[in-house]
C-alpha cells in the first residue's frame, strides 16, 4: 500500500517551460497526497528553473500540499522507485520543428499544428519513437510498476513505443483537446435551454477515435440529449463562428483560438461531433476540404500556428520563469482545468473519475486493429484504469479514423524497423499530402529528413 504523503514522481521532461507549472500549481492543491517531484530534463538549468519555482508554490498560501522538488543529473536516478512517471518533452528543437511545419509550404501544403499527422507529424514521430524506446527500457529497469502519464505529441506513437517496448507497462495518453469540445457543448445548453453554467463535467460525452481525431457519437446532460441541440445552434452560429473559450472572432487575434464551422460542418456532414480543436481535426483530412491554403483557412476561421510564433511565446515563458524563480514576479496558485492530478488520485484510491485518455485497444473500439493506439472513455480506480467501450462511429467518420489509424500503424512499422521505404509510404499517404505527386512528395521528404537528420537514427537520416 503506498504512502500517501511520499508519493514519488518522476518528470521526464521536468525543465517544461509551460506545462510544467500547471502540473505543479494542482499538485500543489491536492490536499491528501504528497511527496517527491524528481526533475530530470537534458536542459538542466530549465529543470532547476522550475525546482525554485515549486518552492515558491510551496511558500504560498495556497498550497496545501508541500512538495519536494529535487532535480536530476540523470534519468535513471530520476526514476528510480518512481509511482508515477510524467512525460513532457519537446522532441528536437524548435527550428527541427520549423521545418516539420514550413518547409511542405513551398509544395502547397499547409499544417494548422504540425505535430500529430501530415507530414510534420511523420518526421516529428520519426524523432520522438527512438527517445521513447530510450524511455520504455528505462521505466522497466527503474520503476517498472510505475504509472505512466504521456503528454507529449505524437500522442499516438509515444504510447504505441512505450507499449510496444514494454508490454507490462501501466501507461497512458492525456489531452485536453476533448474538455475544449466538452465545453462548447455546455455553451450549446446555455444558448438553447438557457442553462446559466453547465459545468463539462457534468456531461457524459461517449468518446471514440485516434488522439486529436476524435468524435463525440452521444453527449447527454442529465436527461438532455445535446446532439439534437446542434442542428438549431449551428443553423444559428455557423456563419459567424462560435468560440467556447471567448469571443467568437478571438480567432483573429489567438493563434489557438477558432471559431468552431470545421467542427459544426462536420456534425451536419457525418452526424457525430469532432471532438479536437478545429486546428488539429483539419489536419487528418483532404487538404483541399479545410486546408488548401490561407484563404481558405481564413474561411473558416482559425489559424496557422508558426513556429515563429512558438519561440517567441517560449522565450517569453523563459523570462517569466526566471522571475519567478527569483522572486521578481509572483507565483500565482490556481486549479487548472486538466486532469492530470484528479487520474493520479483515482489510481490512489482517492475517488473513482471517468475520463478520455489514449490506450493500445483491447477492444474498446471494436472494428479496429487490436493494438492499436485509441482515445476513448475509460474509468480510472484504485490501481486500475479499465477502457469504455465506445459506440460504433457513423460509416463516414469510421472511415477517416481506420485510414488515418492504418496509417499510422504503417508509418510506427517503418519507425521501429529503421526503414525509411515504409516510412515514405506513410508520408505520401497522409490526407495532407493528397496533392502531391510521387516526385514531388519524395523530394519534400528527403529535404525534411535532411533538415531533422542530426535527431534521428542513421537508418532513418537516409534519403529515398
Amino acid at each position: 500500500m503506498r504512502d500517501l504523503q511520499n508519493i514519488k514522481i518522476a518528470y521526464i521532461g521536468g525543465g517544461s517551460k509551460l506545462w510544467a507549472r500547471v502540473f505543479m500549481n494542482d499538485l500543489a492543491l491536492a490536499k491528501d497526497i504528497c511527496g517527491e517531484i524528481a526533475l530530470y530534463d537534458i536542459n538542466k538549468e530549465s529543470a532547476v528553473l522550475n525546482q525554485k519555482i515549486g518552492e515558491r508554490i510551496n511558500q504560498t498560501k495556497e498550497a496545501v500540499a508541500k512538495w519536494n522538488y529535487t532535480v536530476h543529473d540523470t534519468i535513471d536516478t530520476a526514476l528510480q522507485g518512481a509511482d508515477f512517471v510524467v512525460i513532457s518533452i519537446l522532441p528536437g528543437t524548435f527550428e527541427e520543428m520549423r521545418s516539420d511545419v514550413h518547409a511542405p509550404e513551398r509544395y502547397g501544403i499547409y499544417q494548422s499544428v504540425g505535430d500529430t499527422s501530415g507530414p510534420g507529424g511523420v518526421l516529428r514521430s520519426m524523432r520522438t519513437v527512438p527517445a521513447y524506446e530510450g524511455f520504455a527500457l528505462k521505466i522497466k529497469e527503474h520503476c517498472p510498476n510505475a504509472w505512466v502519464i504521456n503528454f507529449t505529441n505524437p500522442m499516438t506513437n509515444c504510447v504505441k513505443t512505450l507499449y510496444d517496448i514494454f508490454p507490462e507497462i501501466k501507461a497512458f495518453g492525456c489531452c485536453h483537446e476533448v474538455f475544449h469540445t466538452q465545453k462548447f457543448l455546455c455553451c450549446v445548453l446555455h444558448e438553447q435551454l438557457g442553462i446559466p453554467q453547465p459545468d463539462r463535467t457534468e456531461i457524459y460525452t461517449d468518446v471514440s477515435g485516434i488522439n486529436h481525431f476524435t468524435w463525440f457519437t452521444k453527449a447527454t446532460y442529465h436527461d438532455v440529449d445535446i446532439m439534437k441541440l446542434l442542428p438549431d445552434f449551428i443553423e444559428k452560429y455557423f456563419e459567424r463562428g462560435f468560440y467556447e473559450e471567448g469571443a467568437f472572432d478571438q480567432w483573429k487575434t489567438d493563434m489557438f483560438a477558432y471559431a468552431n464551422r470545421v467542427k459544426m460542418d462536420m456534425f451536419m456532414r457525418y452526424g457525430a461531433l469532432g471532438a479536437a480543436g478545429d486546428r488539429h481535426l483539419v489536419e487528418f483530412m483532404n487538404n483541399n476540404w479545410y486546408l488548401k491554403n490561407p484563404s481558405m483557412v481564413e474561411y473558416w476561421k482559425y489559424r496557422l500556428t508558426t513556429v515563429d510564433f512558438r519561440i517567441k511565446q517560449q522565450e517569453e515563458k523563459i523570462n517569466e520563469s526566471i522571475a519567478m524563480a527569483e522572486g521578481k514576479k509572483p507565483v500565482k496558485v490556481e486549479k487548472s482545468s486538466e486532469e492530470a492530478v484528479e487520474l493520479m488520485r483515482a489510481i490512489l484510491g482517492l475517488e473513482t473519475r471517468v475520463s478520455n485518455v489514449n490506450l493500445p485497444n483491447y477492444g474498446q473500439m471494436p472494428g479496429y486493429p487490436l493494438g492499436a493506439v485509441v482515445e476513448t472513455n475509460c474509468v480510472f480506480s484504485n490501481d486500475c484504469v479499465k477502457p469504455v467501450t465506445a459506440s460504433p462511429l457513423p460509416q463516414g467518420p469510421r472511415a477517416l479514423v481506420m485510414h488515418n489509424l492504418l496509417n499510422n500503424e504503417t508509418l510506427y512499422q517503418g519507425i521501429k524497423e529503421r526503414n525509411p521505404k515504409i516510412v515514405f509510404q506513410s508520408f505520401i499517404n497522409q490526407p495532407l499530402c493528397s496533392t502531391l505527386s510521387f516526385d514531388d512528395a519524395r523530394a519534400l521528404y528527403n529535404t525534411m529528413v535532411s533538415n531533422t537528420a542530426s535527431y534521428l537514427p542513421k537508418e532513418l537520416a537516409q534519403t529515398i
